[in-house]
């Protein structure tokens, strides 16, 4: 059993990788009933939640049903983080997060997330601090360094733990690689494989299918994995993985029944929550190119999809798609 603080999770526990403009709180409830077993927010602004800014404080809402759930914050500022601890704590997440491995610009620049890997004692004096700030097990998500020429995660990782971190997860890039190449996961390994590492070690990066995951788990040795883009539009990855996991099988795709289900309960839940129907059409399009991935002859569909500017107009274009493709055969149904 893996432990974050007190937290009880699987042996080898999925994670929903805190993902921006996408980890919100109805695509976090959609994966954690498909399997996730910890669910991440999107990455917060410690600035933004000290203005009081509206699109900041709106990520700090929680579904009680998506619970353990941990709420990511980005910062380089201690007594804005600090303040942010105690803005945070107030929505009653289980884990606080810290993003120290963004690597956007506009972060960066800042000397946040993934900038801070140029000041690692700034990134150690930073978890020590928040740490004593809460009584919530703090965890942190970083990257392999800034480039690979300042690669030092496993004594990075040490001196987190050292200072209170409760469990790490390392995306195998470097800062400079963005999201280019192949994540290195033998360095993460490195990592769960030093004798005074005690913490979990989640692995983050090309976990694409089960049989990824399975390599984590039984090459690599990791304590479980982080699930970002895989997710997207495709909650079922985490319910695959598990299912394989535990027979060796591959489960049937989503059915076009399923499919358009939960994409319309994801619309559905989407304006619910923001209250602003246009904001949620548009911020759900994301979704809709991987919630029908592989259907032959979608293109159409999938044009029309991302362009309705309302609810209903998406609405109708699923019903459409049910009636073209719901009495299909999966094995004609799907792109060869």
């Amino acid at each position: 059993m893996v432990k974050i603080g007190d937290i009880e999770l699987c042996d080898f526990p999925l994670l929903l990788a805190p993902m921006e403009d996408v980890s919100d709180p109805p695509f976090r409830a959609l994966c954690k009933e498909q399997g996730a077993d910890l669910v991440y927010t999107e990455f917060i602004s410690s600035e933004g939640l000290i203005r009081d800014a509206a699109k900041s404080v709106k990520k700090l809402d929680i579904y009680e049903k998506e619970r353990p759930v941990g709420i990511q914050i980005f910062g380089a500022n201690l007594e804005s983080m600090l303040r942010t601890v105690e803005i945070v704590e107030q929505s009653k997440p289980d884990i606080i997060d810290i993003n120290f491995g963004c690597p956007v610009k506009k972060v960066v620049s800042k000397g946040a997330g993934a900038g801070i890997l140029k000041d690692i004692d700034l990134m150690v004096s930073l978890t020590k601090e928040m740490v004593k700030h809460t009584k919530l097990p703090v965890t942190v998500k970083t990257r392999l360094g800034w480039d690979e020429n300042s690669i030092m995660i496993e004594e990075v990782a040490e001196r987190l733990q050292d200072v209170g971190c409760a469990a790490i997860s390392i995306h195998g890039r470097t800062r400079a690689q963005m999201y280019k190449g192949d994540a290195d996961w033998t360095r993460i390994a490195a990592v769960k494989n030093n004798q005074r590492m005690h913490i979990p070690v989640f692995g983050n990066g090309d976990v694409t299918s089960p049989e990824r995951a399975i390599e984590m788990r039984d090459d690599y040795g990791l304590d479980g994995c982080m699930i970002g883009r895989a997710a997207i539009g495709n909650p079922w990855f985490f319910k695959e993985v598990k299912h394989f996991m535990a027979t060796g099988e591959h489960l049937p795709m989503a059915s076009i029944e399923d499919r358009v289900e939960v994409a319309r309960r994801h619309l559905e839940m989407e304006i619910a929550w923001k209250e602003n129907e246009v904001q949620a059409v548009m911020e759900t399009r994301r979704h809709y190119a991987n919630y029908f991935k592989g259907i032959r002859d979608f293109k159409d569909y999938r044009i029309r999809l991302v362009t309705e500017d309302t609810a209903q107009g998406v609405y109708d274009v699923m019903n459409e798609v049910l009636d073209r493709f719901g009495n299909i055969a999966q094995e004609k149904l799907m792109q060869k």
